[in-house]
């Protein structure tokens, strides 16, 4: 029995970064804590985001940051009563435990239901501003006849598959920063028989890097909003980010993904006079990686410089040397999808959406 779920079983023990890598591999946002076959707890990726955010060292074991109020039936509770749980709280899967603490079999969502289930995702409303202004050189020569916005990914542009993750969470606002190619863009969006989108434009008249075409938008944004790149996909419900920003009281919220370097060899470090101090096996770095995925608030338009080439991690730098907030959301590795690199491209292009 736990052969046929190891791949969502993982021990008390096992590391932070390894359960990530886990949820990652086997597509899945949530996994069931063991010891020695008895049932502990399950650990989720927003368990994980939360030990990340306070600074807990990826290395460390996961049984600290475990959660003690978790959904679990045991194997005489009457199957009507799961099934009204797990709709209720949209669960991924419910574990299923003998009165000994064993676990005896998972009850899956598409067991009990017949549609897809979806996140319980609050309604935000926020403005929506898409950087697709830029030249897309990584897909050249792709780009050199559609501009990468409306590059196809499955049955649709990178655009529109950004745009629907909004959509998922009540944001249908858009403002698209346009410069290569803009009328290209302007007419697929026309001829859309969609209504879903409210799209509007705003155009810079040279390049003006990731930030300087933000200025145009003063006075007609005056709420909380995002900004992403045209080429990237995060895989994740954005309320959980919104909230976080809120309660933190940022004025800016960077997206991270959570990226690990393997070293293929023994790495040393070395004491005064050259003495060996240790030595690690293939050890992996772990960096946070820009996604290109923000939440700003409005007062910072009036910061971005008119008509100037200003990038976005400028103002960055400029609110931390006045210390200002500035908050860091981390996500997974494999929820980071970007679109621009061509591995990542010829990899999902085909790919349905359950893949990815």
């Amino acid at each position: 029995m736990i052969k046929e779920y190891s791949n969502l079983i993982v021990n008390k023990d096992d590391s932070i970064l390894n359960i990530l890598k886990k949820m990652d591999d086997n597509n899945r946002k949530l996994l069931i804590v063991l010891d020695e076959n008895t049932f502990i707890s399950v650990i989720s990726i927003g368990d994980i985001q939360r030990a990340i955010i306070n600074n807990i060292d990826l290395n460390s074991s996961i049984k600290n940051i475990l959660r003690k109020d978790v959904r679990f039936a045991f194997e005489d509770d009457d199957l009507s009563i799961v099934k009204i749980h797990m709709r209720k709280h949209r669960n991924e899967f419910m574990p299923i435990i003998s009165h000994l603490g064993k676990l005896v079999k998972i009850i899956f969502w598409e067991d009990l239901f017949n549609d897809k289930r979806i996140e319980i995702c609050e309604k935000l409303r926020l403005p929506v501003i898409i950087m697709a202004g830029g030249r897309g050189s990584r897909l050249k020569p792709l780009t050199n006849i559609l501009p990468k916005p409306l590059i196809p990914i499955r049955d649709k542009t990178i655009i529109e598959e950004i745009m629907d993750k909004f959509l998922e969470c009540g944001c249908n606002d858009f403002f698209l920063s346009v410069n290569y190619k803009a009328d290209i863009i302007r007419h697929y969006f026309s001829t859309l028989e969609s209504n879903l989108y409210r799209v509007s434009y705003f155009q810079e008249d040279k390049p003006l890097g990731t930030a300087g075409s933000l200025h145009l938008l003063k006075g007609k944004i005056n709420t909380t909003f995002f900004v992403t790149n045209c080429d990237i996909i995060i895989e994740q419900d954005y309320t959980d980010i919104y909230k976080y920003h809120k309660e933190n009281n940022n004025e800016i919220t960077v997206v991270a993904a959570i990226k690990q370097y393997p070293i293929p060899y023994g790495t040393i470090t070395t004491k005064e006079n050259g003495l060996l101090d240790s030595i690690i096996e293939k050890p992996e770095i772990i960096y946070k990686i820009n996604t290109g995925f923000y939440i700003l608030e409005p007062h910072l338009l009036d910061e971005i410089p008119i008509n100037t080439f200003y990038h976005i991690t400028t103002l960055i730098d400029k609110l931390q040397k006045e210390n200002r907030n500035i908050g860091v959301f981390p996500i997974s590795q494999g929820s980071w999808l970007d679109m621009g690199d061509w591995d990542n491209y010829l990899r999902n292009k085909y790919a349905s959406a359950d893949e990815t």
